[in-house]
């Protein structure tokens, strides 16, 4: 009878090892003085506390269980928080302008997905970014956050799922394909079948191919997503490609754009770029960029942007930071930066300097 107990201990024990799991709490507190101002007619400035000069500030809680056999199955919830304020971010359900929610109360906004991965890949369901999206950040210098992010980002005509996309299905390729990767998207707006012209509104399809290896990294992701054509909107198709290369003293970066919107009664193209580089400097990083984004409807609008930006780790988890950016319009565009307001066809600066630690 005890060697039967003791038998029975090791299979258990040996059960529990077999399926290890961990829950893991993390998150990012990121607050900076921002101003702006603008220029011309009507032009006004504006100086604030606000949140995500660096680094979005977020809460998230992610987990992963080994089941065994080389699969494993996680989840993530990620919430974006306005740290100078204390609210959460707003998000969208359905992918469509009538599926945005106002922010305050806690939305898992940046990411709520579950998942099951093996050597054959990840698949993964929930609210993700597209992968549309992840171009402009990973080959933007500053990673499309704060004044300095890239105007290509800013100006998109990328619509609601230009950076995540809710109800969605994706699959990643496995990581052990010699520098290849990928990513597939579908998502879902999630109407009634009804026969009305916007029933497949908010719903798409995405996907994101690319290779790193040693210094560089290049990919190309291209989508298109449904909505029904108006003055204003229709179906929409995004393909950017970028790429970097860390050359030691300095990683460039490049990236460009285009936007399709199939409109009623002309179709309206968007079409953007940048360039940049990160440069170390000891402790820190030097940021620089220059990105476009330009319109063929009536005038042409076109905003152009200058950043320049440093970044002094403290740590492996806090940094100080400050960035400079200046827009110029043109066309009819009136873009301006951290909350001015600026005449058409002006120019707008913006300046901030904060704290970001992560946990």
């Amino acid at each position: 009878m005890k060697k039967s107990l003791v038998a029975l201990a090791i299979l258990a024990t040996a059960g529990v090892a077999s399926a290890q799991s961990s829950v893991t709490l993390f998150g990012v507190v990121d607050v900076n003085y921002a101003h702006g101002s603008g220029s011309g007619v009507g032009s006004s400035s504006k100086s604030q506390l606000t949140s995500g000069g660096y680094n979005t500030s977020r809460l998230g809680f992610r987990g992963t269980e080994d089941l065994g056999g080389g699969m494993s199955a996680s989840f993530w919830l990620e919430a974006g928080i306005n740290a100078d304020n204390g609210t959460f971010q707003a998000t969208n359900t359905n992918n469509q302008a009538n599926g945005a929610s106002v922010g305050s109360g806690l939305t898992f906004n940046r990411r709520s997905t579950v998942s099951l991965a093996s050597g054959l890949g990840e698949l993964r369901l929930g609210r993700d970014y597209t992968p549309q999206f992840w171009n402009q950040t990973v080959f933007d210098p500053f990673g499309t956050v704060g004044v300095g992010g890239s105007q290509a980002n800013v100006s998109s005509l990328g619509g609601p799922v230009s950076v995540r996309a809710s109800n969605s299905v994706g699959y990643f390729l496995p990581g052990n394909l010699g520098g290849f990767y990928g990513q597939f998207q579908h998502y879902l707006g999630e109407n009634n079948k009804n026969g009305a012209a916007t029933e497949k509104d908010g719903t798409g399809s995405a996907i994101r191919l690319g290779y790193a290896n040693g210094p560089i990294n290049v990919a190309l992701a291209t989508s298109s997503t449904k909505y029904a054509a108006t003055a204003t909107t229709g179906k929409i198709q995004s393909t950017n490609i970028g790429g970097s290369y860390d050359f030691g003293v300095a990683q460039a970066m490049a990236l460009v754009t285009r936007d399709k919107v199939d409109s009623v009664p002309t179709n309206v193209t968007g079409k953007g770029a940048l360039v940049g580089a990160l440069v170390p400097m000891g402790a820190g990083q030097i940021r620089v960029a220059y990105s476009t984004y330009k319109t063929d409807a009536a005038g042409t609008p076109k905003s152009k942007k200058w950043a320049l930006g440093y970044v002094h780790n403290l740590s492996k988890r806090t940094a100080l930071y400050t960035t400079f950016a200046r827009v110029t319009n043109s066309g009819g565009a009136s873009q301006a930066l951290n909350g001015a307001v600026t005449a058409v066809n002006a120019r707008s600066t913006g300046y901030d300097f904060g704290i970001k630690h992560s946990f």
